[in-house]
């Protein structure tokens, strides 16, 4: 299915915002560690961060819709 080049832009501008929101919301998160937290290092609250990236409520299981399930896939019977 081939896009126009506007439908290819506008589809390119949606992707810079999904980044820019993810990368506002990373930073916010840092900084609210380091207020909660003002003795950490640098690289602590990095750790703190990415700890709480892989642990987020609602996202034990990743961020997508559904049950998790294995890798491979096991067939159903």
């Amino acid at each position: 299915m081939a896009k126009t080049s506007q439908e290819a832009a506008a589809v390119a501008e949606r992707m810079r915002l999904a980044f820019d929101m993810y990368a506002t919301g990373e930073a916010l998160m840092r900084q609210r560690i380091r207020r909660e937290h003002p003795d950490l290092s640098p690289a602590e609250v990095e750790a703190r961060l990415v700890a709480w990236l892989q642990t987020r409520p609602g996202a034990e299981h990743g961020d997508a819709e559904g049950s998790p399930g294995t890798w491979p896939r096991t067939p159903r019977r």
